[in-house]
Parts: C-alpha cells; structure tokens; sequence
C-alpha cells in the first residue's frame, strides 16, 4: 500500500468492526471522517480489489438485492495485523517545507517583489479567517459529533499555525519593502 494514503488504513479500520460492502464502506468513509474529502465510489472499489489482492480482506458474502451484486467483504488476519501495524507506527514530521502557500510567497517575492507578495498574503489571510469561522462554527453547533469536533479541531490548529506565520511573513515583507525605500 502507498505510505502516503490512508484510504486503505480506514477502509481496513472500518472492516474491523464487521464484514461491510463497497457502498456502505463509502458512505462511513464519508460520516467518520467529517471535513475530509469524501473519498469516491470508484476509489473504496478499486483500493477493495488491491486489499483482497494482497490478502488483507475476503469476500465474505455476495448479495443481490433487485440489482448489481454486491460482495461484502471482511478483514483478514493480515489485514487485522496490517491495520495495528498502522496504528502503532507514529507518523514522522514533514521532511520538507513544501505547499502552494509558500510556493505562491516565495514566487510573488521573486518575480513581482514584495508589493505582490503582500498582496497575496493579506488575500490569503483573509481566506484562512472565513476557514476559521466556518470550522468554530461546525465545532460549536449543537448537533456536532465528537468526529466533526475533532476533525475541526484539527484544522483549526492547523490554520490556527498557518495565520502565525502569514502575519509573520507579511511583517517581514513589510520590513523589506521600508529598506528598499530610499
């Protein structure tokens, strides 16, 4: 499985709790990971053909219910062994600094000057503050799920560190644009 995708690790989570087929899978895929990216109909498939490929799910049942057959499947020993490998194993840190954030800066800077990139970040900035709202507003709703308050929690961090470092830069910037004043 690519180390970079978690599909295959939620897929296998979720068959942990009991045999599920292909469109159920999508549809808690979607419900247990709020504000991540619904993951498509066509991806649960595929990834359930590499997982029982490998051995890490069966079929456990095939029904047909007034149309298209639908095979359930179950985690295997090894599937089971694979997801609490997974589990156990700690993520590492981002080798690289690397995004369209910092690419946008970082050419803005170098092509149109700090001008340019100062428009853009205050641009930026005021797209982080909308995400913010949005995300409060989800966490704090009173039909919120421990998930949505988690998940939002998470990205609030994360624009939460993002706006330290726009409001960082844009000072930075600033200072730059006051020394090339004559």
């Amino acid at each position: 499985m690519a180390a970079t995708s978690v599909t295959p690790y939620v897929l296998l989570g979720l068959l942990a709790l009991g045999p599920r087929h292909g469109y159920d899978l999508k549809h808690t895929y979607d419900r247990r990971l709020p504000l991540a990216k619904p993951v498509p109909f066509g991806q649960v498939y595929a990834t359930l053909d590499r997982l029982a490929r490998d051995g890490l799910v069966a079929a456990a049942a095939t029904e047909r219910a007034g149309g298209p057959d639908r095979t359930s499947y179950r985690l295997t020993e090894a599937g089971r062994q694979r997801l609490e490998e997974w589990l156990d194993a700690v993520e590492p840190p981002a080798p690289y600094v690397a995004g369209a954030l910092l690419a946008k800066v970082m050419v803005a800077l170098f092509v149109a000057g700090p001008d340019r990139a100062a428009a853009y970040l205050t641009a930026q900035r005021a797209a982080h503050v909308a995400r913010l709202r949005e995300l409060t507003a989800v966490k704090t709703a009173p039909d919120a799920t421990l998930a949505d308050v988690i998940a939002a929690d998470l990205a609030i961090n994360h624009l939460d560190a993002d706006l330290r470092w726009l409001d960082a830069t844009l000072a930075r910037v600033a200072a730059t644009r006051q020394e090339a004043k004559p």
